[in-house]
């Protein structure tokens, strides 16, 4: 038999044109074997079956297509797998710093004059402080009350010679939101890159991981990298005021490097066994030769401040151990405090320069003392990052690689602040034009535990500063700012088909104004109204959008700061313009998107 020339349509992805091309097959080469294709045929099972496998496989194709691309992927893990081949780092649960004060009532000294440092306690890092509702927040520094700029104040006197008997030490802390966490896991014999897969939804970072023979592992960006710095307290008393905290190099011969996801995370350990430890030979710093001019020789050693070890086979994986992997944990519901919330201590951890005095009465009275206070409240954002939003940050973190040369590379760099030290919702780069250097103004707003706009506290603010002193040009000065929040509704008006509900047509029309504009808009992002038209438009059962307004709102729970919509809109009234330092915000769609129907 000849073979036949079959015209294929490849354009055929779907159920029914599948079917329709099978049909036309059968009746053009098997006429006198397919007559019958009528629903109730054997033959017409065949060809839906065949549509049906058909349409399957063209959607598993297109999805595994999809989702090997950044712009197309539509799942959340695989979206994040892209992005961290981009340079992009997922940063867990959210957490949400602040300041927070703390009050001690100090006996003073034998002769009265001022409080006797003695009786001075130092409240240590990892003290446990809760807000009203129940929120924890850990202390992520030590706080010292004998410090020389804290406020003191008499408490009370001696009633018959007016000499003071204790004063009133106001001292400050950082803190952090969160609860610690544990957890054990049991290793066997050696594995090169061994995993450990930590489910912890709501965890933050790891704090600290050991192994049963008390072997620290360090967590590192790489695992090429074999210094890690950490803090030790300063106690030299005339730099303790300005440089609390000393950095360190160490060498981290155990170490891993951690990749969340939104289930919790995965610990990557080193290629070398235990047995390699004892074999490791440090770089030697003076055997390094650079080139100069005039020399006709360089060094065949490279000296790498961050990778010291010589032998190094990126680091000693654990091998018949347990691991005690301490982690900190956060939720959305408990990561913000409004001021004055935060009024008690949950686990005090504190320690006095003379241990003796520790467990006298007089001690004891100082540490029952102690309470806190925060002036200003603890906002972060309270959201995980939405797929869009994480496909444009992924995108600037690989443009930026690593530093900070342009305004795209500052944002990105934001964003990309490590959670532990708090959380950008919004930022924006501009250029200072009154400065005569390259001043930069980073405008930043965060989000409460609510999902609203909030201003970002102090605290997010130096660590952002510090951050980004890391990659910004030797020349450019940066100054962290507040964005101004304002709030506004819409108001509109629409024209309905005789033949529907205009109840239910205005219910739908507001029900898609609220999709639209869901995810909060950007630093000096314009508002088109026209975006408004094209949505109402949209909806079944509308003819035509006769009316749309934005309404300013600053009453009540809404922000002070306001926009005058008139002088911003647009001449042809199609959207309205925002200063640069200026973001939108609809705070409450449910009363704040409003409309009629005729």
């Amino acid at each position: 038999m000849a073979r036949r020339n079959v015209p294929i349509n490849y354009t055929s992805r779907d159920f029914e044109s599948i079917r329709e091309d099978l049909v036309n097959y059968a009746k053009r080469y098997y006429p006198n074997t397919l007559k019958d294709f009528s629903e109730a045929s054997f033959g017409s099972l065949m060809l839906d079956t065949v549509a049906y496998v058909g349409d399957i496989m063209s959607f598993y194709l297109d999805y595994q297509v999809n989702e090997s691309f950044i712009d197309t992927a539509t799942d959340y893990n695989t979206i994040l797998r892209l992005a961290s081949q981009m340079g992009y780092k997922y940063k867990g649960a959210t957490s949400t710093t602040g300041v927070v004060s703390f009050y001690a009532i100090i006996p003073a000294t034998s002769i009265g004059l001022g409080p006797d440092s003695g009786y001075m306690p130092i409240l240590k890092a990892n003290t446990t402080v809760r807000s009203e509702n129940g929120a924890s927040y850990i202390l992520t520094e030590d706080v010292r009350f004998d410090d020389p700029s804290n406020d003191v104040v008499v408490a009370n006197t001696d009633a018959a010679t007016g000499a003071p008997l204790n004063y009133a030490v106001k001292a400050h802390g950082q803190v952090i939101s969160g609860i610690f966490g544990s957890q054990d896991i049991t290793v066997g014999a050696f594995e090169k890159f061994k995993t450990v897969r930590i489910n912890r939804p709501n965890m933050v970072e790891v704090v600290s991981v050991f192994d049963s023979e008390g072997h620290e592992y360090f967590e590192v960006e790489y695992l090429t990298q074999d210094v890690v710095y950490k803090s030790v307290p300063n106690r030299d008393e005339s730099t303790r005021q300005n440089a609390p905290s000393l950095m360190r190099p160490f060498i981290a011969a155990r170490r891993f490097t951690a990749t969340f996801d939104q289930s919790g995370a995965t610990l990557t350990f080193g290629h070398g066994s235990d047995s390699e430890t004892a074999s490791q030979t440090v770089a030697d710093p003076s055997s390094v030769v650079l080139q100069r001019a005039a020399k006709d020789y360089t060094t065949d050693v490279s000296f790498d401040p961050s990778n010291l070890i010589g032998n190094d086979k990126l680091g000693i994986g654990p091998a018949n151990t347990t691991l005690t992997i301490t982690t900190r944990d956060n939720s959305r519901d408990s990561a913000n405090a409004a001021v004055g919330s935060i009024t008690s201590l949950s686990n005090a951890i504190y320690e006095f320069n003379n241990p003796e005095i520790a467990n006298n009465s007089a001690a004891t009275t100082v540490i029952a003392s102690i309470e806190c206070y925060n002036e200003e409240p603890l906002a972060g954002t309270g959201a995980q990052p939405t797929r869009e939003e994480i496909r444009l940050q992924a995108m600037d973190a690989f443009a930026s690689q690593n530093r900070a040369v342009t305004s795209q590379d500052y944002e990105a760099l934001t964003y990309m602040m490590p959670a532990k030290f708090g959380d950008v919702k919004r930022a924006r780069v501009v250029r200072d034009q009154d400065s005569l250097k390259r001043n930069l103004n980073i405008y930043i707003v965060s989000e409460d535990s609510f999902g609203k706009l909030a201003q970002s506290n102090n605290a997010l603010k130096e660590n952002l500063k510090v951050h980004l002193n890391r990659y910004r040009m030797i020349n450019d000065t940066v100054d962290i700012l507040d964005a101004k929040i304002v709030n506004i509704g819409i108001d509109f008006e629409v024209i309905s088909s005789e033949e529907v509900n205009k109840y239910e047509v205005l219910d739908s029309c507001i029900r898609a104004l609220r999709e639209r504009f869901a995810a909060p808009m950007f630093i000096g992002e314009r508002f088109y109204v026209t975006d408004v038209y094209t949505a109402l438009n949209k909806v079944r059962g509308v003819v035509d959008t006769s009316r749309v307004s934005l309404v300013s709102k600053t009453a009540g729970d809404y922000s002070s700061s306001s926009l005058n919509i008139e002088q911003y809109m647009s001449l042809d009234g199609r959207y309205l313009s925002v200063p640069d330092n200026v973001i939108l915000e609809i705070k409450f769609p449910q009363i704040d998107i409003k409309g009629t129907v005729k």
